[in-house]
């Protein structure tokens, strides 16, 4: 299954309701289970983001799908993208003209 990044930004509306985050991030890990993937790793994060989180899911429309929803939400904003597991980095390369 593929695998993505988030990483996290907390809008004021999130910053105000902090103390909601672990329920916020409880539905999260429900709704990505709902659309086939998994929530791998949460992290709270310092600097440029709040969090990052590592997720799989069926295919890139399934993880936009959660990033979007996720977002709709209002307490965070998201920047997701792909990544490859050494094992597919390999075959990736190995496969290079």
């Amino acid at each position: 299954m593929p695998t993505y990044v988030t990483l996290i930004k907390y809008t004021q509306k999130g910053v105000e309701n902090m103390k909601e985050s672990p329920k916020r991030l409880d539905a999260a890990k429900e709704l990505i289970k709902s659309m086939g993937g998994e929530i791998k790793a949460y992290y709270l994060a310092m600097g440029r983001y709040d969090a990052v989180i590592i997720a799989q899911g069926p295919d890139d429309e399934t993880a936009t799908k959660f990033a979007i929803t996720t977002a709709s939400a209002g307490a965070i904003r998201t920047e997701t993208f792909r990544v490859f597991t050494e094992d597919e980095y390999r075959k990736i390369i190995s496969e290079l003209p």
